[in-house]
């Protein structure tokens, strides 16, 4: 495991995975934001991580890059199936939700919506 300079474990394993120490954030948050190319000030910002912790994080995905590259993707296809499950189990209530007419006073920005999807779903 990685250590801070005042010799406390910064990246341990807990049944999460490898998590930052004294944190929830687990190196695969990390990886989320590693692999689009953020800045480490970004990523340090969006999850109020001190510099020690964000410098530990990137120095162990750096330093152990294949092993947290492998275990990265198992929680990739794992996020995955767990998605596609819950989509197959609530797809008849998405549908039914997908169907009821807007509340009253929501036809605006209903539509206004629609077509922002519209057009994400163009530049794919």
């Amino acid at each position: 495991m990685t250590t801070l300079p005042n010799e406390q474990t910064a990246i341990i394993r807990t049944e999460r995975g490898l998590t930052i120490a004294g944190t929830r954030i687990t190196i695969y948050d990390i990886m989320d934001y590693v692999t689009a190319q953020y800045p480490p000030k970004f990523i340090r910002g969006l999850f109020d991580l001190t510099e020690a912790q964000i410098n530990a994080a990137l120095a162990y995905i750096e330093a152990n890059r294949a092993d947290v590259e492998a275990e990265y993707q198992i929680v990739l296809k794992e996020a995955e199936e767990l998605r596609l499950y819950y989509e197959e189990k609530n797809r008849d209530l998405i549908a039914r939700i997908a169907a009821q007419p807007p509340k009253p006073g929501q036809e605006a920005i209903r539509a206004k919506l629609q077509a922002a999807k519209a057009k994400f779903k163009s530049q794919l």
